[in-house]
């Protein structure tokens, strides 16, 4: 019994560590992609050998930063859409719960060539990617959207510029709370400027009203 009882605060107390490792690595990572484990386990405030005990090599804790990016972008993509709601403000309200996930772990994106490989990060973003054509073919045959492009090529150029712009979150050249990502991914869509904004501020006051609610 004295065994099995002390075993739970040693689970607890390794997942605690693991969790502050994470965290920690999507901190640091994206200040300095270079950072060696060595580093990271005092930036933790962890022992070399306990980040190693979680995290053998770089590529597993890149790897359980992928999975658990991928975790959180499904859940995101998980949350039913208002029923009926017309197509610019799906999209407004799927970018607005989005940036929020790609900010988190924007870090990636600067590993993703170099250690993740980028079929691993098309992967993770395989979901929202599928969300968005969905959005997009709705939007084109109701003629809120342009059809100028095929949803699907619309969809991946939307998320080229998504993912451009949150690269420049990584450099300090922008930064967002998700609503000039909105407006710009409307307008690229063929939504006017002045709907977009509207669109945008609506989506975004029904958002916080939720978040409020659900506190």
């Amino acid at each position: 019994m004295s065994q099995s009882v002390g075993r739970v605060p040693q689970r607890r107390n390794a997942r605690s560590n693991r969790a502050r490792i994470l965290a920690t690595a999507r901190q640091e990572l994206g200040r300095n992609p270079d950072i060696t484990l060595e580093e990271l386990a005092r930036a933790s405030g962890v022992v070399r050998r306990t980040l190693f005990g979680h995290f053998p090599g770089r590529a597993a804790l890149l790897a359980a930063l992928a999975e658990e990016a991928a975790e959180a972008l499904q859940t995101a993509v998980a949350v039913e859409a208002p029923v009926a709601e017309p197509a610019d403000r799906a999209l407004a309200h799927f970018t607005l719960s989005m940036w929020p996930v790609g900010d988190r772990y924007r870090m990636l994106l600067s590993l993703a060539r170099r250690d993740l490989g980028v079929e691993r990060v098309d992967e993770i973003l395989k979901p929202a990617r599928v969300r968005v054509t969905g959005i997009l073919e709705q939007g084109q045959r109701d003629g809120v959207f342009h059809p100028h492009l095929p949803p699907a090529v619309l969809s991946a150029g939307l998320e080229a510029m998504t993912v451009a712009l949150l690269e420049e979150v990584n450099t300090g050249a922008f930064e967002d709370d998700g609503t000039r990502v909105a407006v710009a991914t409307l307008i690229a869509a063929g939504v006017p400027e002045e709907r977009a904004l509207t669109v945008v501020d609506d989506a975004a006051a029904t958002a916080a009203a939720e978040h409020v609610a659900d506190d």
